[in-house]
């Protein structure tokens, strides 16, 4: 089975494609520009860990998607590569629409055009769902609760695309649910929450998780230059899931293809596995013993007060189910983010 991860050096890429090493039935093939942080490091890991082709190809030139697709004929494509920030996306749109909307309709019309009994999964994302201020929350001292939806937001709550990510990421998801409504393209969707674990090189912007982990081994180490701050009151939730989740999620989308194409899942870690930032705060001054000292600063455009995922479609569907507490992820990521600290 030839597999392609376009974005393949990235975190999600990479750990999926770790975890393809160990099948024999697979033939891999990962694309990526490398223009990410974080990607050429993961790139020189995996050549030591399993064999692959690797592409050094961007999404958005149609010519090279085109030519690649119709060489290889995948029979299957994880689409990862994107413009993955709200912070960027506003700080150039058109960057932001040309690699997540244009590089996306170019995987679909090549799979269209050249070998359309392709599998296509998409990684898409929780803001689709826009700022979701309409919903009711209640305030406690350390999260928003959101009472009407006790097991977190399922698919069927409306779509609202705020900001340029979201519109990007938004216009992509749809496209592909529509190349299976009128192509047959058998795509299916994962829109996710917070995704974190090793082989993730956050940034302020992206990654949270991983972000406030070497904040915190920072100030053990007595390395930090001034308080970091965090956007907001801190309150915000995610459910969040951890990589190893991750990749047995979308393999098992593989198999189940037939139950599960032209279809769209909220994909985190469930509301057992939610997480404000000043919970996560909690957790890291525990784990490494320090004093967190932080300021706040004003609330990011269109930031969610809260997204957890309703996971029951997907579970249902395959029998998938986050393994991995988010306690035990996140002592894991304190490990991996330690292990990266060359000072």
């Amino acid at each position: 089975m030839k597999v392609l991860i376009t974005g393949g050096c990235g975190f999600l890429g990479t750990n999926l494609a770790e975890s393809i090493f160990s099948d024999n039935k697979f033939q891999l093939f990962v694309l990526d520009n490398l223009s990410r942080q974080g990607s050429k490091t993961n790139l020189a890991w995996l050549k030591k860990k399993g064999k692959f082709n690797f592409l050094n190809e961007d999404v958005r030139s149609s010519a090279s998607i085109e030519t690649i697709i119709k060489k290889i004929m995948p029979d299957v494509i994880f689409h990862f590569a994107g413009q993955v920030t709200m912070t960027k996306s506003i700080e150039n749109p058109k960057n932001d629409f040309e690699i997540n909307v244009l590089g996306s309709l170019n995987i679909l019309e090549a799979v269209r055009k050249h070998c359309p009994k392709s599998i296509v999964i998409y990684s898409s994302t929780n803001k689709v769902y826009g700022d979701l201020d309409w919903v009711k929350y209640n305030e406690t001292d350390t999260r928003y609760v959101m009472p009407d939806f006790p097991v977190g937001f399922p698919e069927t709550i409306p779509l609202s695309f705020h900001s340029p990510y979201g519109c990007s990421k938004g216009a992509a998801d749809q496209y592909m649910l529509d190349y299976y409504r009128i192509f047959g393209i058998k795509t299916v969707v994962f829109r996710h929450s917070s995704m974190f674990g090793g082989r993730q090189f956050s940034t302020y912007d992206q990654g949270w998780i991983g972000w406030f982990c070497q904040k915190a081994l920072e100030a053990r180490k007595g390395k930090q230059k001034q308080m970091f701050s965090i956007s907001g009151n801190g309150k915000q939730v995610r459910d969040v899931l951890y990589a190893d989740d991750m990749v047995s999620l979308y393999l098992l989308a593989i198999d189940n293809i037939d139950k599960i194409k032209g279809e769209v899942f909220n994909i985190g870690g469930g509301m057992a596995n939610s997480l404000s930032i000043l919970e996560l705060f909690t957790v890291l001054e525990k784990e490494i013993g320090v004093n967190l000292e932080y300021q706040k600063t004003a609330w990011r455009q269109s930031d969610q007060k809260i997204f957890v995922a309703d996971i029951s479609k997907y579970s249902k569907a395959t029998l998938w189910k986050p393994k991995i507490d988010k306690i035990i992820g996140i002592k894991k990521m304190i490990e991996w983010v330690a292990s990266n600290d060359k000072d």
